[in-house]
This record gives structure tokens, C-alpha cells and sequence, in this order.
């Protein structure tokens, strides 16, 4: 007997749903569906995640009643490496958004040890029921061929100098020598014949076989630091999450290689320690406690804030805390997610990233590698500063939020440094505010980047003004997907999908 009467899908793009969901249909269950989910972002959200990327995954097993987390995020890359590369293929590219504009590095030096082939894989052979090859049939099909949608082209458009660096880019992107464009059919042959092996091969080929060694052989070519050494050591590691108690719920969340995970928990425990509010979301109250909790856990990381320990040492310090709230009180990448929730009670949180990729492809299979080792939020020393062969942090954070040892919501999102705002200010409006879970994903958001507060349009202008008085604001003419992309499911009852990526919930009965 079932537990729910319909399990929930919530992702990025219709297709990476429908892959989900048709996999749900034929009797797998919510692990199987996250598996063929993730092969299926691959395919149709290239601007946002691959396979020669790095992936963080919280789960529930309803028949073991355990949370799970699976890290198989990107390593740092040199292991075996005969003659040091002084100066690695390493160059930054100017992302600009509608209002604001990044840098990222890319090239073959920004290439970290991908972690997301094997880190699905895995996550089938230890928690998936059906049978490999028909969990891989939507994501084979969709590498194929598919409709490009409007989100997507944005996306790619977003980071054409990146998609076309090479030759390999070009013939997915630039086939005719025009860029794809919304309602173009993109194909991507080499990587549908790469995902049709996988049943059989199990990824042996490209973490240790001959894919490995001509990833070794394009590294040695062009000042790269990837190694056949560095991809046949690479494992995926199980790890216990972290547990954070925000008002009367325990949120669980991703553990080190994580620091979103940690300050998401650090922001919900600030707020937990004082009484639920007692004014309205959107206004000034809400603006400026908001904004001076992000200040305030911007602060606590600089101050080399960074793991669930830190956080555990942090919440036992009750001058530290108080100090923080007592502040906040004076106040007043290419990144996708998936969330889960089978009929049984499995729920699964997924999220993956390649960077902005970095123009670098495995050769023969159509995957870009990813561009970790350019990601300058996650390398605070320093680029190239970290020995080989050592996980790199991120800001990733699929978490669970549960309540008498029931998973009430599985939540994530995409968005390189604004994970852990867009996530926290989704959380406090489903949790402190009672808002419905779409209501909550589609409000307006803050974002403090360090230097100024990003807002997104539709706050009160009364409530912007006076926030104005107490902080450098830089107030956008539209919502973007720099705010992130927030997907999330109340196990048994409904979803919802942030439309900043064009998201769709689908439910299976």
C-alpha cells in the first residue's frame, strides 16, 4: 500500500520532468526517476549541467527511514602529473545578466576531476529498482534530438564565447555556422551514443579506459591539469548530512564539500532563535530584517565560516549567536535542480552543476567538462592553490525539511552564490509566512553580494525606499535567473518550480 496517492516531479525544464516522470510511470521509484532526470538535464540543459560536471544528492529511504547524502562533486586535478604546468589554459569571460555581469574562467586549466557520471551511477546501483538501460532511454532520446526552448537558448546565449571555444562546441551549438536559437532542434549524437553504452560499460571506459586516456592526452596537449590517475581515483563519498532545528522542523541538509548547506542553516538557525514575525512579507520589516540577516551571515563566513562543524561550534556560542541576532535586530553557475517524492515516501534533492563549462569536451562523447577550478567563490585562497586529488566546496544545498521524522519538503535550487538566499528566503516564507510553496518560489527575492543588495522587482516601493536609507541598493526591471532557481515538493500534495528557469511540475498518480 502506498503511502501518497501521486508522486511529484519539480526541475528545471519540462523535458528533465517528463524524463522523470515516465520513468516514475513504469514502476520506478523516486531514485530511479532522480537518476534518469539527471542524464536527461545533460542532455537538454548543457548551459547548466553535464555530465562532466559535479553533483551534491539528500535523500530519504522510506524502507530504511535514513537521510542520505551522496557528494560527488569535482576533485581538484593534477594527481600523477610528471612536469608541473606553470601556466595552466586558464582565461576569464564576462558573463553579462540584465543587471549585473560576472567573470568566469574557463579553458582547459579550469577543468576540476567530474564527479556527476560517476555520482549517478552510483546512486541507481545503490538506491535504483528498474533496470539501467530503460532508466537511461529518456535522456538517450532526448541527446538525440530536442526542441530548444526559450529559457534554454537564453542560457546558451548567455554563454555562447564559452559553448563555441572549440571545434567540438561548435558542431553541437553552431552546426549550420548560425547559434542555436529558440525552436532550433539540437543534436547531440556523440553524447546519446555515450549514455546508450553505459548499461553495459557502468562509466569504466571514461574513468578508466580509453575515453580516460584521451582525456589525459587532449589535457597533456593543451596545458591542462586532468589526469587518467585523477579520474580513476575519484570516488563518490556517503556522508551523514547536516541536521539544523528551525522552529518546530529539522532541516537536513548537504555536509561538506557544502558551504551552502552550512551558512542556509546558519541564516535558518538566526532566525529560529527569535519569535516567529509579526509583519508581512514584502514589507519593510521583512526587507530590512532580510537584508541584515544576509549581511550578517555574509560577515560570519568571511570570517572563515564554512562547515557543519562550524556551524555546531557557532550555535553552541551563545555570545556569538546573540551578538548575530542582536545585529541583524539593529539592522532592521551553471547550476540545475531536481526534487523528488515518490508515492512510497522516498524523496530525493538533487543538484548538479558544470560551472559555465569550460569550452573543454571528453573526446568522442559531446560532454563538456566543467570550469570548477575558475569558480573564484570556490577557491578563496587562490586559483590553483590546492593540492590534487581534494574535493572542492560548493555552494550547492539540496535539503529535506522534516517534521516527526516525515519529510515535509524537498527543496533546492540552482544559482552559484545566490543558492543559499533564494533557498533561506523560500524556506521562511513557507515556514514563518504560510505561504503556498508556489506562491513563495515565484515572490521577489534579495541578494547581498557584498558590496550592494540586488532586488529583484515586485516589493512595495515604500518598503524599497526605506531600505534604501540603510544600504546600497541595486533594484532590477525584471526577474532573472541570477536570483537562482528554486524547485521544490511537499511529498503527497503539490510542487513548485521556479519559473526564473523555466521549471514544470509534473504529478504522477
Amino acid at each position: 500500500m502506498s503511502k501518497y496517492s501521486k508522486a511529484i516531479v519539480a526541475s528545471g525544464h519540462p523535458l528533465v520532468s517528463e524524463a522523470a516522470a515516465s520513468v516514475l510511470k513504469e514502476g520506478g521509484n523516486a531514485f530511479d526517476a532522480l537518476v534518469a532526470a539527471g542524464f536527461a538535464s545533460s542532455a537538454v540543459e548543457p548551459a547548466l549541467n553535464s555530465l562532466g560536471g559535479g553533483g551534491l544528492l539528500l535523500g530519504h529511504s522510506a524502507a530504511k527511514g535514513q537521510n542520505l547524502f551522496f557528494d560527488f562533486f569535482v576533485d581538484t586535478p593534477g594527481l600523477g602529473l610528471t612536469n608541473k604546468i606553470s601556466d595552466p589554459h586558464f582565461f576569464p569571460v564576462t558573463v553579462q545578466f540584465s543587471g549585473s555581469a560576472q567573470d568566469f574562467n574557463v579553458g582547459f586549466g579550469s577543468v576540476a576531476v567530474p564527479g556527476t557520471l560517476k555520482g549517478l551511477l552510483h546512486t541507481h546501483k545503490r538506491l535504483g529498482y528498474m533496470d539501467l538501460a530503460d532508466v537511461l532511454a529518456p535522456a538517450v532520446k532526448l541527446a538525440e534530438s530536442h526542441q530548444l526552448n526559450k529559457h534554454q537558448a537564453y542560457f546558451l546565449k548567455l554563454l555562447r564565447p564559452i559553448m563555441t571555444l572549440f571545434p567540438e562546441g561548435k558542431m553541437i551549438y553552431e552546426p549550420d555556422g548560425n547559434y542555436l536559437q529558440e525552436g532550433d532542434q539540437q543534436h547531440n549524437k556523440e553524447l546519446a551514443d555515450f549514455c546508450s553504452t553505459l548499461a553495459q560499460d557502468g562509466g569504466e571506459s571514461f574513468y578508466y579506459g580509453e575515453i580516460a586516456q584521451k582525456i589525459e592526452r587532449s589535457m597533456q596537449e593543451n596545458d591542462g591539469l586532468l589526469t587518467r590517475q585523477d579520474l580513476a581515483a575519484y570516488q563518490v563519498k556517503e556522508r551523514p548530512p547536516i541536521a539544523v532545528k528551525f522552529r518546530d522542523y529539522q532541516f537536513f541538509t548537504a555536509a561538506k564539500p557544502s558551504m551552502g548547506g552550512a551558512l542556509i542553516g546558519l541564516s535558518l538557525s538566526l532566525q529560529s532563535k527569535g519569535t516567529p514575525p509579526d509583519y508581512d512579507f514584502g514589507s519593510k520589516e521583512y526587507l530590512l530584517h532580510t537584508a541584515g540577516l544576509m549581511q550578517e551571515v555574509e560577515k560570519i563566513r568571511e570570517s572563515g565560516f564554512q562547515t557543519g562543524s562550524d556551524l555546531q561550534q557557532f550555535l553552541e556560542n551563545n555570545e556569538a549567536t546573540n551578538t548575530a541576532t542582536n545585529n541583524i535586530r539593529m539592522f532592521s553557475r551553471g547550476t540545475t535542480h531536481i526534487s523528488i517524492a515518490d508515492k512510497d515516501g522516498n524523496c530525493a534533492a538533487m543538484t548538479c552543476s558544470n560551472g559555465e563549462g569550460s569550452g573543454c569536451f571528453a573526446p568522442g562523447t559531446g560532454i563538456m567538462l566543467n570550469n570548477m577550478m575558475g569558480e573564484d567563490d570556490l577557491h578563496p585562497e587562490g586559483f590553483h592553490t590546492s593540492p590534487p586529488g581534494q574535493r572542492v566546496g560548493s555552494m550547492m544545498s539540496p535539503s529535506l525539511l522534516i517534521k516527526n521524522n516525515e519529510v515535509k519538503l524537498v527543496i533546492g535550487s540552482g544559482g552559484s552564490k545566490r543558492i543559499r538566499t533564494a533557498m533561506s528566503q523560500v524556506l521562511t516564507q513557507v515556514v514563518d509566512f504560510n505561504r503556498h510553496v508556489q506562491e513563495a518560489v515565484d515572490a521577489p527575492r534579495l541578494h547581498w553580494d557584498g558590496e550592494q543588495l540586488q532586488i529583484e522587482p515586485g516589493f512595495p516601493a515604500e518598503a524599497i525606499e526605506q531600505l534604501q536609507k540603510q544600504v546600497a541598493c541595486n533594484e532590477w526591471k525584471a526577474r532573472g535567473v541570477y536570483f537562482g532557481g528554486v524547485h521544490a515538493v511537499i511529498p503527497g500534495k503539490e510542487g513548485a518550480a521556479d519559473p526564473r528557469r523555466g521549471g514544470k511540475v509534473i504529478e504522477v498518480e
